[in-house]
């Protein structure tokens, strides 16, 4: 049964996303850039900026088919040099059209969603690992929140970000976990002066329960636009 959950909140402009466009080897490629500006942390998985620290802009760039390039990092600060985006960010990458993204917010936390399936399944697989460093992401996820978090807190915020993509994707009719290069980046503000910064970011806490809701409602959009080919619905039915 799909849980009820509350209806979304209107968005407050904390992650504006802006799109680009340009033209790679005669194919017309997007990109959604966020130019946050100074004061936030961000905690991300991507392959230019990855890690935990100060960051000014988040760019998602769509990418071709096959993507072959070997050095995806300076392939995508190229891209955001050539878009005007200043001082240190992070880089996703994805082969889907960045247009057809999901947003969602929920109690001042606001998610922006790129939801790319043709390639996925489910994260505990017997399949063998291989590298995978130079292939493009295909569910891109950011999330900012307009308050402080500790380090741990961020990383529990990536954490719940991952569950709630994982119920979205069941909830959309999608038997899988996701795909095998899906990326997430968590902005929350820089601490300062005598700001609260929280410790907690776990699905049930005050926090974290709006970082999953609001990834919940914008990956679960973001895969709507996708489409759900009816030999890959779940089993169980799920809407």
């Amino acid at each position: 049964m799909t849980a009820v959950l509350p209806p979304p909140r209107p968005a407050t402009g904390l992650l504006p996303v802006e799109q680009l466009d340009r033209v790679e080897r005669g194919e017309r490629l997007h990109g959604l850039l966020w130019r946050a500006g100074d004061g936030w942390r961000m905690i991300s998985s991507a392959v230019l900026g990855g890690g935990l620290g100060e960051r000014a802009w988040v760019l998602n760039a769509q990418v071709s088919h096959g993507y072959r390039r070997t050095d995806p990092d300076r392939h995508l600060a190229g891209l955001a040099r050539e878009a005007g985006a200043e001082g240190p960010g992070v880089g996703l990458m994805t082969a889907a059209d960045v247009r057809a993204y999901g947003r969602a917010c929920d109690g001042g936390v606001e998610v922006v969603a790129t939801t790319g399936l043709g390639v996925r399944g489910w994260a505990a697989s017997p399949a063998e690992g291989t590298p995978a460093a130079a292939r493009p992401g295909t569910i891109n996820i950011v999330v900012a929140l307009p308050v402080a978090l500790t380090d741990a807190a961020l990383v529990n915020a990536v954490a719940t970000a991952t569950e709630a993509k994982v119920q979205a994707l069941l909830d959309a009719g999608y038997d899988c976990s996701g795909t095998p290069t899906d990326a997430v980046c968590v902005a929350a503000r820089s601490p300062g002066g005598d700001d609260e910064v929280h410790a907690f970011a776990g699905p049930r806490s005050l926090w974290g329960a709006r970082v999953a809701r609001a990834v919940h409602r914008a990956v679960r959009a973001a895969a709507r636009q996708a489409g759900v080919p009816a030999e890959h619905r779940s089993p169980a039915g799920r809407p």
